[in-house]
This record gives C-alpha cells, sequence and structure tokens, in this order.
C-alpha cells in the first residue's frame, strides 16, 4: 500500500517529489514491515512500565517513611512491614482512580502531573479521616515523609519516561499517521503546527482537499490522498492511525457524524479542530446548551486576583534574583567597563502594556553610539522582516558576545520587573519602530506587560519569523497563566544553555 502511494507521489510533482519520498521512508514504520498494531504496540508497553515504576517509587517512599525515626512510641516490625506494603498497592490504587494511566493524559500536556497531585491529596485525605474514624495509630512519617516523597518520585519517573519518549519522536520513533482534512490554508496550517510539535508523536503523511474531477497533486509537501468523501477509504487503504478534520463547509454536522460513524471499523481515532485556535486547553471546556455539547471559551484574564498574585509573584522573585546574582551582576558590569569605552548599562525606550513608553535596561554588549551604525548594516538583516538581527554583529563587543550567548546582557532588566515596568514572563518589550508596524492580532500582546523571557525566547528567539513570533506573543497573551508561567522559566533554562537563536 505505501510503496504503491509513494509511486503516486514521485509522479505527482517532480520538483517535490524526492523530498516528500525521502521523507515518508523514515515516517513510515509500514516500509519496514510494520502496521498499525505494532505501531500501537508501544502504547501497552509504556503503561505497563508507569504502574511499575509507580510502585516501585511507593515502596522506596515507604521504606525511607519507615526508616526516619520517631517521637511517640514505636510501630511494632509488624505493623511497620505492613506500611511498607500496603504503600504501593493503595498508591496505584489512587493512581487508578485518578485515571493517571489513561493514555489520553499521558505524553503531552501538564494534565498527568495535575491528576498524580490529586491522587496524592485523595489519598491523605483518605488516610487522614480513615484513621480519625476509626482511632487507628497512623506513623507520622508514613503522613509527612512517605506520601510527598512517593508523589515526588512519581512525577520524577513520569517526566524521565516522558522525556524519553520525546527524544524517540524526534527520531521518529512512536509515532502515529495522520491524514489532515480540510480546506488548503487550514491544512497548511495544521500542517506547520504538527511539524513544529514534533514530541506530540504526529506525522502526517497526507491530506483530503475539496478536489475538482481528477484533480491529485502534492500540497503543501504532503500526497493529496483523496476529496474530502474519500476518507474513510483512505483510512482504510493506507491504515491511517489519525483523522484530523478542520472547520470546513462541506462537512457539516451530518457528515461528520457519518464519518465517526465509516471510521468505527477502522482503528484511527478521529480528531475535530477548533474554529478558534491558539486557545489552551483550560480556556476551552464543552458544555450542554440547549441540549447540545456546545465548546465554551473562557475570556482571557487581564485584570483580577491572578493578575495581582502574578505582581507578587513577579517582584518577589525579581528581588530575591538580585540578591542571589549581585555578585554576577558586579562581576559583568566591571568586565565590560573595563573591556571597552563606554557606560556600563544601555537603556533603550521600549513599549510596554497599554502603548506605554518605558526604559529597558540591560548591560551594554555593543559599541558605544551603535544604533547609529545600525543603517549602514540593514542590507545584512538576518532576522525578520521587521527585527534587525545579525549573526556575527560588528557592533559587538568580545564580553558582549558572551552575554549575548547566555543572555547575561537581559539580567538587569531584573531592576525593570522590581519597578513595575516588565515581568518575569511575557512577550518581548519591542521598540516604537517594531510598533508601528504592528497589525491587529500583535496589538494584543500591549495588555500585557512585557517579559525577560517568554514563549518567543523558549521556541528559537531570533531565527523566527515575524508571523511565528506574532502567533507565540499572542498564545501567552490569551492562555497566559502562573503555572504557564512557570513552565517557561523552566524551558528557558535550557534556552540560555543552548543558546539557540541569541545573537
Amino acid at each position: 500500500m505505501y510503496l504503491s502511494l509513494l509511486e503516486t507521489v514521485d509522479g505527482a510533482v517532480p520538483g517535490e517529489a524526492q523530498s516528500v519520498g525521502r521523507r515518508w521512508y523514515w515516517l513510515t514504520p509500514r516500509l519496514r514491515g510494520e502496521g498499525t498494531a505494532a505501531r500501537r504496540a508501544w502504547r501497552a508497553s509504556y503503561v505497563r512500565r508507569l504502574v511499575l515504576l509507580d510502585a516501585v517509587a511507593a515502596l522506596m517512599a515507604a521504606i525511607v517513611g519507615s526508616l526516619v525515626p520517631e517521637d511517640g512510641p514505636l510501630m511494632s516490625a509488624a505493623a511497620s512491614t505492613a506500611l511498607v506494603v500496603a504503600l504501593p498497592v493503595v498508591w496505584l490504587g489512587a493512581m487508578l482512580v485518578a485515571r493517571t494511566y489513561e493514555e489520553r493524559f499521558l505524553w503531552v500536556g501538564p494534565e498527568e502531573f495535575r491528576r498524580v497531585f490529586s491522587a496524592a491529596a485523595l489519598l491523605l485525605a483518605t488516610v487522614g479521616t480513615v484513621s480519625w474514624a476509626f482511632e487507628l495509630e497512623v506513623a507520622r512519617s508514613f503522613v509527612v515523609v512517605a506520601l510527598p516523597l512517593a508523589t515526588l518520585l512519581t512525577l520524577a519517573v513520569r517526566v524521565a519516561l516522558r522525556l524519553r519518549l520525546h527524544s524517540r519522536r524526534a527520531r521518529g520513533r512512536h509515532v502515529q499517521t495522520a491524514v489532515l482534512v480540510g480546506h488548503r490554508s487550514g491544512v497548511a496550517a495544521l500542517n506547520a503546527q504538527m511539524e513544529r510539535e514534533a514530541r506530540h508523536g504526529y506525522r502526517v503523511i497526507g491530506c483530503c482537499l475539496p478536489l475538482s474531477a481528477g484533480d491529485r497533486d502534492v500540497f503543501d509537501g504532503l500526497p493529496v490522498l483523496g476529496g474530502l468523501d474519500e476518507v474513510a477509504d483512505v483510512v482504510r487503504r493506507y491504515e491511517i492511525d489519525t483523522v484530523a478534520v478542520l472547520p470546513s463547509p462541506e462537512l457539516d454536522g451530518a457528515r461528520l457524524r457519518k464519518l465517526g460513524w465509516d471510521l468505527e471499523d477502522t482503528e484511527a481515532e478521529l480528531l475535530l479542530a477548533p474554529a478558534v485556535t491558539e486557545v489552551a486547553g483550560p480556556r476551552v471546556h464543552v458544555r450542554p446548551v440547549a441540549g447540545l455539547p456546545l465548546v465554551h471559551v473562557e475570556r482571557p484574564e487581564f485584570t483580577g486576583v491572578r493578575r495581582i498574585a502574578k505582581e507578587v509573584v513577579d517582584r518577589t522573585a525579581a528581588g530575591l534574583g538580585v540578591l542571589v546574582l549581585l555578585p554576577v551582576l558586579v562581576t559583568l558590569a566591571v568586565l565590560v567597563k573595563a573591556t571597552s569605552r563606554g557606560p556600563v548599562f544601555f537603556t533603550h525606550e521600549r513599549i510596554g502594556r497599554d502603548g506605554r513608553p518605558f526604559q529597558v535596561l540591560k548591560f551594554r554588549s555593543m559599541v558605544v553610539d551603535a544604533d547609529k551604525v545600525e543603517l549602514d548594516l540593514h542590507e545584512q538583516n538576518q532576522g525578520n522582516a521587521v527585527q534587525f538581527k545579525m549573526r556575527r554583529d560588528p557592533r559587538v563587543t568580545g564580553i558582549g558576545a558572551v552575554m549575548r550567548r547566555y543572555s547575561l546582557d537581559e539580567l538587569p532588566q531584573l531592576f525593570n520587573v522590581l519597578g513595575g515596568s516588565m515581568s518575569l514572563v511575557g512577550p518581548r518589550p519591542h521598540v516604537t519602530r517594531e510598533v508601528e508596524q504592528y497589525g491587529f492580532d500583535m496589538r494584543r500582546r500591549l495588555l500585557v506587560k512585557p517579559g525577560i523571557t517568554g514563549l518567543w525566547q523558549v521556541s528559537g528567539r531570533s531565527d523566527l519569523s515575524w508571523d511565528d513570533a506574532v502567533r507565540l506573543d499572542v498564545r501567552y497573551v490569551e492562555n497566559w497563566s502562573l503555572a504557564f508561567d512557570f513552565m517557561i522559566l523552566w524551558k528557558t533554562v535550557g534556552a540560555v544553555l543552548r543558546g539557540s537563536g541569541a545573537y
């Protein structure tokens, strides 16, 4: 089946055929003699490994808890052994009740970890209630040490397994074949998004588009496998794992329902892409309205208690950061002053929340009057259509190149956070010239404070196109939360160490 498809692709568009064929060879396990069942076999193995490691984590936590000395009456050896044996069983039971082993919660997203916390809280509450109701003497070490340690070890195990899986997916293993169904613009956008998020494990191998008679070609590097009315046949012919359907007037409720029925005798999953994109899961809920399950999109939150909490976290963390990094700040200041003529700090006007200008603070990484030389270098711009960037900018000093490589020149912006003009996490602050080129979408970024780090920094920085930068900034503004901020701060560490896009 796959070989016949490759022959079709090779004969479709000469310029694209070879690249598509090469891409297909390493993306499609069927070429190596594997079918749909083999492609999905790893899932059951993953879950079994997860159950085993969760039990081991609980057993280790129970052993550590039993070794902690008690202030009160000592438990008998038999009771202590019983608790050590019981915790792994009870722990797995709590994980099952919290549905932490369901595949839809694994591999990507924070829901898996949230459910682990919920299971631990449920178990802690249950132990407390039962011990109080029946006047049982449960060792404090079991409650204070064993349960929290079991939670931490379980989370560590799941993070490690997930990172291992993402690494394998980056090499083309443990992936699901997918076909995109819809109009060309939507297919192209979803294909690009799935390529960017390869860790989710979807490999798009083709698409189904509205076709005129005899219309078959390659679109956006993907073979066109059929029309909108041929989706079920395509799934059976090529043993597709996932069908992603985009909003299309041709695929109304009745036809989608029929497509779902047609796919029931296959192994394919049916995914429906919403018309509203770049909206995170916590803002989207399915609610019954007039007897119909309708998607409800919560408003983005720009004021209120969560905003106050963000302000408190920002300023507290910035103050602690200044205290901890004070030796580093002083050392960099001395190096900047000693290695080149000019001031230690560089200030520049940027546009902040609600379009208000402010002075961003950085360590000077370029020669004096570097902005006046920029006009002579515009023909060598290696940035995007709006931002000027050069990989080897002649204006950058020696110590400046090192600081920019690891983003050390931006550490003084902690003082901007303390002053209230910036946040730790948010869109990057742009200069007036760049803001004047904003489209309607990009002006959404002015609803929040700019940040020292953000999605832009952890997604490639200067290597990104302007459109990608817009998409990431708007995504953050629409979906921000403290948990999202902490995730970005964690990823910033890796982005800084890699230095990707830093120039």
